[in-house]
């Protein structure tokens, strides 16, 4: 048994706004836990930035509003 699976990691999901509908909303999984990165609201024209706390690495820039979240629960 490896350690992956005595300790799982926690991952997260980006969600965006579709650029195709105001009501639609793109889904991306993140490798690292939602509390490794942080949301910079854009003001104006502005972008919106996600950026990991872990290495600083931008994973997005673009038009927001923006929500990091767990997963859904496999059912």
């Amino acid at each position: 048994m490896s350690q992956a699976e005595i300790f799982p990691t926690e991952i997260a999901v980006l969600y965006t706004p579709a650029w195709y509908s105001d009501r639609e909303r793109e889904a991306r999984p993140l490798p690292l836990s939602p509390g490794d990165y942080k949301i910079t609201p854009g003001h104006g024209t502005e972008r919106w930035t996600v950026t990991s706390l872990k290495d600083g690495t931008t994973v997005y820039s673009g038009i927001g509003p923006v929500e990091i979240r767990r997963p859904p629960a496999a059912g």
